[in-house]
């Protein structure tokens, strides 16, 4: 009973944290909502008796993750105006695209995949059970190909945030060639200049 209460209260947290990232005009706040999203969504875990996973989304992606999204936000500011101006033309787009994701999780993730009946509470594991080697066994055995596959999309996520952030070299941006410094010699910088000596006062 006390498990079933904690459930719905961290799923509802984790819905309404869900609503204010995608509603959020300001960005640091929709970061932070997220933070609270991973959070919520750890607790439902450590309900699971995953405690590896929920520790593993609590320290990499709140700890590391999301800490570096918050001063990456930050460190841009970028225009709030600007920002929505370049996504009106597409709106209808991400319209159709919303619909459709919301109809195919709502066909393969409904309740009758993920009723009681199919899914039973978890019963207490034995003495010295490891839930680190039982994951492990299954990811690098029978989902190693969704693992290299879930490894490529992060790999083109970073780079497609490298490519997005980088404004290129402008004409006002006064840049430095680290080849250039690295040759520069000291006789290059230094110049010895032979003043001539002023009268000395009698």
């Amino acid at each position: 009973m006390v498990e079933s209460v904690l459930f719905y209260i961290f799923a509802a947290i984790t819905l309404f944290a869900a609503l204010s990232v995608i509603l959020s005009r300001n960005p640091v706040r929709a970061v932070l909502s997220l933070v609270v999203a991973f959070v919520s969504a750890a607790c439902i875990w450590m309900l699971l008796e995953v405690e590896f996973l929920a520790l593993a989304l609590i320290v990499i992606y709140v700890g590391a993750v999301m800490v570096l999204f918050l001063f990456v936000v930050m460190m841009l500011n970028i225009g709030s105006a600007e920002r929505r101006a370049s996504f009106v033309p597409y709106w209808p787009v991400a319209l159709i695209l919303g619909i459709l994701l919301t109809v195919m999780l709502a066909i393969w993730m409904g309740p009758s995949h993920f009723g009681l009946s199919h899914y039973p509470a978890p019963l207490p594991e034995p003495e010295g059970y490891s839930n680190i080697k039982v994951l492990g066994m299954l990811l690098y055995t029978q989902y190693v190909y969704p693992f290299e596959i879930a490894a490529v999309l992060l790999l083109a996520a970073m780079i497609a945030a490298i490519a997005l952030t980088h404004r290129g070299k402008q004409m006002d941006m006064k840049t430095q060639n680290p080849s250039d410094q690295v040759k520069v010699q000291a006789s290059d910088r230094l110049q010895w200049v032979d003043l001539p000596r002023g009268k000395q006062e009698s």
